[in-house]
This record gives C-alpha cells, structure tokens and sequence, in this order.
C-alpha cells in the first residue's frame, strides 16, 4: 500500500500516468509481482494519513510506502507534529510486522533555517529509531533542491511531477520498493 497525499495519489495526471500505476508497471516489468494500493488523497497531510491508516490497509497488504508530510510543509505546521502523526504510522505499521519504506520530504528556506533543520530531521530520525528503509527525498530524481532542473519534469503548479517527471521517481523508487518486498 502507497500511503501518501496528491503525489501519491497522481494529482493532475491521467490514472494510468500517476506514481502508483507506473510504480505497478515498474514492478512488473522488473519481474517483481505485486499489487500496489493507491491510499493517496490529494491535500492530505500526515494527520489525515494516520487518521486513515487503519481503514485504509486491506487484508492483503504486507508492505507500506509512506510518502506523505509535503502539506504539513507547504502549510507550516510544526515539524514536532509531522513527527508524532509520522511515528503513530510507524507505530501502527510496527504492530502489523508491515516492513516500510519511509519517502522523506524537505523544507525549502523560506520558513527559515530553524524549521528547515527540524522539519528534514524528521525522516531519516524515524527510519532509524523504527529500523524502517528511508528513501531520500521525493524530488531527489527531479534535480532534488535545484528548482531549475526539475523545473520541466513538473506540472505547471511547480509541485507535482508531470509523467515524465512520474518515470524518474518511479526509476528511482523501484529498487527501493523491490527491496521492501524481499524484506517481508
């Protein structure tokens, strides 16, 4: 299960471009047979992905990607919440032997350095303290922190990666997620 907000979700693209169809595809053409869930909801921040955690898992899951925490970011809220929701996750997937990979986000500096330092600590904090796989920021494939490069693998927004920009997290994240299910 993909537990995420609209990058998870495949906000502002056909369905069968969005990050959960062409991680499917990835997987299968890499001869790796899984079903990937779409719990991505557009505009959810990590409070509505704990508060969903539970009804979104079905019986079948055995592995979780989280990729949520971009609204709490874009909104400001305090990084000590992010976390907790995080953790509460964490938690609850720790109860369920759900092997996870945790997709980290990073704050821009424009809330200042103080909420930037607190805000990327959350992500590689909780990977270790839970044991869960980390992958390093959503945007890593997309030029990561220069804006210029990633700039024509986003949609016009300048948030959400377009499908090509879709193809390179996917390239990414692939081995990443292969990893996870050899794990379960």
């Amino acid at each position: 299960m993909a537990l995420g907000d609209s990058l998870t979700q495949g906000y502002g693209l056909p369905q069968d471009q969005g990050l959960v169809p062409q991680l499917q595809g990835w997987l299968a053409a890499h001869g790796t047979p899984a079903t990937v869930v779409n719990a991505g909801v557009s505009g959810d921040t990590s409070a509505g992905g704990l508060a969903r955690f539970d009804w979104s898992l079905t019986p079948e899951t055995d592995a979780l990607i989280v990729i949520l925490g971009g609204n709490d970011m874009l909104r400001g809220l305090d990084p000590a919440m992010t976390r907790a929701n995080l953790e509460g996750i964490l938690k609850a997937a720790a109860a369920r032997n759900l092997p996870v990979l945790l997709v980290a986000m990073r704050a821009p500096g424009n809330f200042g350095p103080a909420y930037k330092r607190d805000f990327d600590a959350i992500y590689p904090g909780l990977a270790t303290q839970y044991g869960v796989a980390l992958a390093d920021h959503f945007f890593t494939p997309l030029g990561g922190e220069d804006a210029a490069s990633a700039r024509p693998l986003l949609q016009a927004d300048g948030i959400h990666p377009n499908a090509e920009g879709v193809v390179k997290v996917v390239d990414w994240l692939g081995p990443q997620v292969q990893k996870l299910l050899a794990a379960k």
